[in-house]
């Protein structure tokens, strides 16, 4: 079964590899024999579905491709799946080693781990272990989230998505459209960014408000992707990181630990309260209704009111 199954793989790869134009599932069945001899359409799926994926997890770039009659084809441009000469030095390798090291307890580590393989096939000197360069540091990167994964996948592969999202104002969660550009980790949270289709422009959305399912929708973007996403940035100015204004609070003794760090000022007022001066900026409205009855907003007015405004929101649901 298992040498079935790699010379199955290596026939669609050759497929893919082969071809000038993108192939469609009834072209590639026909080409190969295995999917001749898989009975009914939903075994041949199946099969198809799961040899695709198995060939991008080993690294071929396989693309997606709609035409004028909105048919779905696939190849694997040979340039896209090049790989030029790679000389690594030692200090180059301990990096590529401690990057692979943040995976190790999480789903990544197996892609990591073979992403490593690859590299020492492709040049990584013999006599570097990465893994043990720098075995002082222990770093870690937590993927708690179920979305990462399948984001992490459509991101890669340029697959638009949907899912259920609850916005911090919001009671329920709605759904996005979105086609995803990049994932990025910002203070032990993870970010996705990307072009929402319902809203017709860019947005970054936290995974860990991401409810139920990522699912596939449709193929192609239909919004260029920028040479940089900066997601960071983006967050930072939402959680008022990029102020040029301040704002003061009153927070409960005991609670809100992030807004602390940010207090510019503190004063205990008694009474198991005290009062912050925050940096102020967009989405500072948000972040403080997180913080629920243990915040206060006292000034400015207008930020005093939005959080308000969304607390009646959730309030109302």
């Amino acid at each position: 079964m298992a040498i079935a199954k790699a010379e199955r793989l290596m026939n669609l790869a050759l497929c893919l590899l082969g071809t000038r134009r993108p192939l469609s599932k009834r072209e590639l069945r026909e080409s190969i024999e295995a999917y001749l001899e898989a009975g009914n359409d939903d075994s041949f799926n199946r099969m198809f579905e799961r040899d695709k994926d198995d060939l991008r997890e080993l690294g071929l770039v396989i693309e997606t491709v709609e035409n004028m009659d909105g048919e779905v084809g696939y190849l694997a441009r040979r340039d896209s799946n090049r790989l030029p000469p790679i000389t690594l030095d030692a200090e180059e390798a301990a990096a590529l080693g401690l990057a692979a090291k943040v995976w190790q307890q999480a789903r990544l580590a197996g892609a990591a781990s073979g992403a490593l393989q690859k590299l020492r096939a492709a040049g990584l000197p013999e006599d570097v272990d990465p893994y043990e360069a720098h075995g002082a540091l222990e770093p870690r990167i937590p993927v708690h989230e179920a979305a990462f994964e399948p984001l992490m996948l459509a991101c890669r592969d340029r697959r638009p998505v949907v899912f259920e999202y609850r916005k911090a104002s919001a009671a329920r969660p709605e759904p996005r459209h979105v086609e995803p550009w990049a994932l990025e980790c910002w203070r032990g949270h993870w970010y996705l960014a990307g072009f929402d289709r319902g809203r017709g422009a860019e947005r970054v959305f936290r995974l860990s408000r991401i409810t139920g399912k990522v699912r596939s929708r449709g193929t192609g973007f239909t919004a260029p992707v920028p040479d940089v996403v900066t997601v960071r940035e983006t967050v930072a100015g939402w959680a008022g990181e990029i102020a040029d204004r301040s704002a003061l609070i009153r927070l409960r003794s005991g609670a809100g630990y992030p807004l602390r760090a940010k207090g510019v000022k503190v004063r205990e007022l008694g009474d198991g309260w005290d009062e912050l001066e925050i940096p102020y900026g967009h989405g500072l409205d948000a972040w403080l209704v997180e913080f629920g009855p243990d915040v206060v907003v006292l000034e400015p007015a207008e930020l005093r009111a939005d959080v308000v405004d969304r607390l009646r929101a959730v309030a109302k649901g």
